[in-house]
C-alpha cells in the first residue's frame, strides 16, 4: 500500500513538471493549429447537407447549425418482466453509447421524473428522417417500451453546456 501511494505522489508530482524534465528530452516547440475560418466551416457542412447559417451580434459572428432533438417517451409496450426490462436496458445504453462515438449525438439523457418524457437524444445528422432512422434502432423503441418524436433544434456550432 505505501509503494502505491509512494508512486502515485510521484506521478502527482511528476504532471506538475514541465515535459522535458518528466522524459528528460526537451520538449518539441508548440505547434499552433488553425482553425478553419467560420466560412469554411459553414460551406464544409452544407456541402454534407447540413443546415447551417450566420448569426451576429456585437462583434461576434455565430456559426448556427441544425440538429434534431429526439424525445424518447414511454411507449404503449411497457409490460415486460424485470429480466427483459434489464436486457433491454442494457441494449438501449449500448445503442445510445455506439450513436455518440460514431457521432451521430452529440447530447443524451434521461429525464429525472418517471413521466411520460424518459429522455432526450440530440442527433447530430444532416436530416431529420436520418435522426428520426437511427432513433428507430433504439432497442427500447423496436420493443415498444420507448416511443420516438423529433424536433429541428439550432444552436451555435461547438456550442457547449456551462
Amino acid at each position: 500500500m505505501k509503494r502505491y501511494i509512494l508512486l502515485s505522489l510521484l506521478g502527482l508530482a511528476a504532471c506538475n513538471q514541465p515535459v522535458e524534465k518528466v522524459r528528460g528530452v526537451p520538449a518539441p516547440a508548440a505547434v499552433e493549429v488553425q482553425k478553419p475560418s467560420i466560412d469554411v466551416q459553414a460551406q464544409e457542412l452544407r456541402d454534407k447537407g447540413y443546415q447551417t447559417f450566420m448569426y451576429g451580434e456585437g462583434d461576434s459572428t455565430y456559426l448556427m447549425q441544425q440538429y434534431y432533438i429526439v424525445f424518447l417517451k414511454a411507449g404503449k409496450n411497457r409490460s415486460q418482466d424485470s429480466t427483459e426490462v434489464a436486457r433491454l436496458q442494457k441494449e438501449h445504453l449500448a445503442h445510445l453509447s455506439r450513436m455518440y462515438e460514431e457521432g451521430y449525438s452529440s447530447l443524451t439523457g434521461p429525464m429525472g421524473d418517471d413521466g411520460e418524457l424518459r429522455g432526450i437524444v440530440i442527433y447530430n445528422t444532416p436530416t431529420q428522417e436520418e435522426a428520426d432512422s437511427l432513433a428507430r434502432l433504439d432497442p427500447m423503441v423496436k420493443a415498444g417500451r420507448l416511443e420516438v418524436e423529433v424536433k429541428p433544434w439550432w444552436t451555435a456550432k461547438g456550442g457547449k453546456l456551462n
